[in-house]
């Protein structure tokens, strides 16, 4: 490369390797199993704004986390494949033979460069704070939404100069029992200093019973419901330089209420 090249021009960004043709095709994948196994529905997306959003969401199902597959369908099934959702996500998952698979498919390493080019170019953008403390929270606080402190998403939204959507799931957690997550386990075992890894979540379930993440059990065909809320427009709503602290406060307020609202719905556990 000369000296005046543009790297940019020559090297592909995360965001431009999305491919819609092979998203459509693992969408017909995944329907059976969103729709049969889950018996997933999606509601609220007639409230969604158009071009960039970010979807701030509970995180559910552990291992098996089906949010992203859910809202995914949905959100195609409704708007079609000209504008990607991306998901913000672990450097781990682009590792190995399956790297290229999730980045063609909108996964996307989770860093502030990469959320703000998505949301500027037009895209949805998924992101879970809680991200794994969240995801194996404990079925005691199933219907809690906790974020573990993490408000990055709040300056993600206001930089990028787009609206929050937030989004509410039931149901994943349901999949299996969640005891613990295991941070004294992770410490213990020292996947902390290894893996940047600070929980290994202790969890019983089909077939195997007790797991430590292995063996690895079976999620129940728990019904899955998912709600996208209102966007909030933080500049129109908090100022040009708003408190993050009170933005994430109040995000996480509209979601307790809404994930309340589901489960009085709910009838009964896995079934729905």
């Amino acid at each position: 490369m000369n000296a005046d090249d543009d790297p940019s021009e020559t090297t592909p960004s995360a965001v431009t390797k999305w491919d819609p043709g092979l998203t459509e095709r693992v969408m017909g994948w995944i329907r059976p199993v969103t729709k049969g196994y889950h018996r997933s529905e999606v509601h609220g997306l007639e409230h969604f704004p158009p071009g960039g959003a970010l979807v701030v969401g509970n995180h559910s199902g552990g291992l098996f986390a089906m949010d992203v597959p859910v809202f995914a369908t949905g959100f195609y099934e409704r708007f079609g494949y000209d504008r990607p959702v991306y998901t913000l996500s672990h450097d781990i998952i682009f590792t190995g033979p399956t790297a290229n698979f999730f980045r063609k498919t909108g996964f996307i390493p989770a860093n502030h460069e990469n959320a703000d080019e998505a949301l500027r170019s037009g895209g949805v953008v998924v992101v879970f704070p809680g991200g794994d403390y969240d995801v194996y929270r404990p079925t005691a606080a199933e219907g809690t939404i906790d974020f573990g402190g993490r408000t990055g998403y709040v300056r993600a939204a206001v930089n990028a100069g787009v609206p929050i959507v937030p989004m509410v799931s039931i149901g994943g957690q349901e999949a299996q029992l969640f005891l613990s997550r295991g941070e004294w386990l992770a410490k213990a075992v020292r996947l902390d200093k290894l893996l940047r890894v600070k929980i290994l979540p202790i969890s019983f379930g089909f077939p195997f019973g007790l797991s430590a993440v292995v063996p690895v059990n079976v999620p129940l065909p728990t019904k899955i419901v998912t709600r996208a809320l209102p966007p909030i427009d933080v500049v129109a709503e908090f100022g040009e330089n708003p408190d993050v602290d009170e933005v994430d406060a109040h995000v996480r307020h509209v979601m307790q209420r809404a994930l309340d609202e589901l489960a009085r719905a709910r009838r009964l556990p896995v079934l729905g």
